[in-house]
């Protein structure tokens, strides 16, 4: 006969869900608010996003304080794991976002932005993303990760352009091929482990002595393909440039951050037990993506002809620089990889916000995409704070010292010769160096060559409202005066880090 098991509550320990669930909650507020009085304006959605954000930031810093006197949480049948990682994580995820929702407010009705669904539906994803770095349950880690991908599949969509719709369903294409990956990856581990936590599965496979490495190395491969599409890495890449030519500037610029740190923690989950216990060949693997996703990605850049495709390779390309502090899977490496992330959303953040402020809805005559490079052509002399502001996010992303991501690369940089990976270090560097040529090109555009017509100087400024504006300003003054925030900020992520046992 089967006896009852009593579950109290405080075993359970649900303040570890509070983070997701505020923003589910929020979602839900969004959507009864909607069916009780429709046509409401935007900017009560916008409030109620942020309101809502910022109660799951507040969680996040309670955490903080809890994991610097009591460290890593269990809860929710051990399911849900707040540690370092976790929290940093969710704090780049919670923050960036704030930054990115009053981008909604421009001055000009895109279609998006009026239906309170895409509020609902981006607050859903960003709790799908909290559920994924906040476990090392790999059930729990593909919920997460389905949930955040239907939900930002819709978002793309709602653009209401051709192209939209054509980036969603190729995206859609992708995240199902990645997802399928991700459940056959998992399922050999649990067929060789009976676990599907990250953390047993390393204890299992450790105490056997890695005697099926053969399953291994065919489990860690249709992982890392899953994880390979979500950081957009090569040769996984191919549906970037197109999905962030399709979507909003705004959300393209959301998407090259938010969903891959979230697959940048699975990764380091995922991968670094085996790294430490000297798998040898999927250090090879990483160190093969890692160079492959950096260099070719920053050659595809040199030709592109539109701004934000631009952007879009040059994305793939960090995430590639990114990817290297797994393959080295140090201590400082992983803080590296945090500060170098911390500070691309700022710039990469600015420089997306700079183009949705002068997008227009309709082509103009002889403009073959939205961002074309003489769309730009004599800012300085039609916009020179517009001109000004842009040319700083393309330094900083560059690394062009002292601005952002300067210290970012310095730091990731300095971890790999730190841990021997000399030629890695150089190749880094000469990456750094090619990347500057085309981010160097839109400064030449801008700067050194006449309009290439008759523009008003409101023309690139033509969506900005004062949130974007106060949006713009804010990243801008955290790229130029990150130096001033780089080693308080690095002692806390080191901290975090360190204790989190990665």
């Amino acid at each position: 006969m089967l006896e009852a098991v009593n579950i109290s509550m405080d075993s359970l320990n649900l303040v570890t869900l509070a983070p997701m669930l505020t923003v589910i909650v929020g979602a839900l507020s969004i959507l009864i608010i909607d069916l009780l009085k429709s046509n409401q304006h935007k900017s009560l959605y916008v409030m109620i996003s942020v309101l809502f954000l910022l109660l799951d930031l507040g969680s996040l810093i309670n955490f903080v304080d809890f994991f610097g006197t009591n460290g890593t949480m269990l809860g929710f049948f051990d399911v849900m794991l707040v540690d370092g990682l976790a929290i940093l994580s969710q704090l780049i995820i919670v923050g960036a976002s704030i930054l990115f929702i009053p981008l909604s407010l421009t001055s000009k009705r895109f279609h998006e932005y009026n239906y309170p669904e895409y509020y609902a539906l981006f607050l859903f994803m960003i709790a799908g993303f909290q559920f994924m770095v906040a476990t090392d349950n790999l059930i729990l880690i593909f919920v997460g990760l389905e949930t955040a991908s239907l939900a930002l599949y819709a978002l793309i969509a709602m653009h209401n352009r051709a192209k939209s719709f054509e980036a969603a369903v190729k995206y859609f294409t992708m995240g199902a091929l990645a997802a399928g990956f991700f459940s056959f990856g998992s399922m050999i581990f649990y067929a060789l482990t009976g676990s599907v936590e990250i953390n047993q599965i390393a204890s299992v496979l450790a105490a056997d002595g890695y005697s099926n490495i053969g399953y291994v190395l065919v489990a860690v491969i249709f992982l890392l393909a899953s994880i390979g599409f979500k950081l957009s890495l090569v040769p996984f890449h191919s549906w970037t440039p197109d999905v962030y030519e399709g979507s909003s500037a705004a959300l393209a610029g959301y998407m090259s951050i938010v969903p891959k740190i979230a697959a940048f923690i699975v990764a380091m989950r995922m991968f670094e037990f085996l790294i430490h216990s000297g798998v040898v060949w999927l250090e090879v693997i990483l160190y093969g993506a890692v160079i492959l996703t950096m260099t070719a990605a920053n050659i595809w850049a040199l030709v592109q002809k539109d701004v934000k495709r631009m952007l879009a390779y040059s994305s793939i390309s960090h995430a590639g620089f990114a990817m290297a502090a797994i393959m080295i899977g140090t201590t400082q490496a992983n803080s590296a990889l945090f500060m170098y992330w911390i500070l691309f959303v700022f710039t990469n953040l600015g420089a997306f916000s700079m183009l949705w402020v002068n997008r227009q809805k309709t082509l103009l005559p002889g403009q073959s995409s939205d961002h074309p490079y003489e769309k730009f052509s004599g800012m300085i002399k039609t916009m020179p704070v517009a001109a000004v502001m842009m040319a700083l996010f393309m330094l900083s992303l560059a690394g062009v010292p002292p601005f952002g991501i300067f210290w970012g690369k310095l730091y990731l940089i300095g971890s790999a010769v730190s841990a021997g990976y000399t030629v890695l270090a150089l190749i880094m560097a000469l990456n750094s160096a090619i990347a500057g040529y085309y981010y160097l090109k839109l400064i030449v555009y801008m700067f050194m060559k006449e309009p290439a017509q008759e523009t008003e100087s409101g023309f690139y400024m033509m969506n900005a409202s004062l949130s974007l504006k106060s949006i713009i300003g804010f990243t801008a003054f955290a790229t130029i005066f990150s130096v001033v925030l780089v080693n308080p900020l690095m002692e806390f992520i080191t901290a975090m880090v360190y204790n989190s046992g990665y």
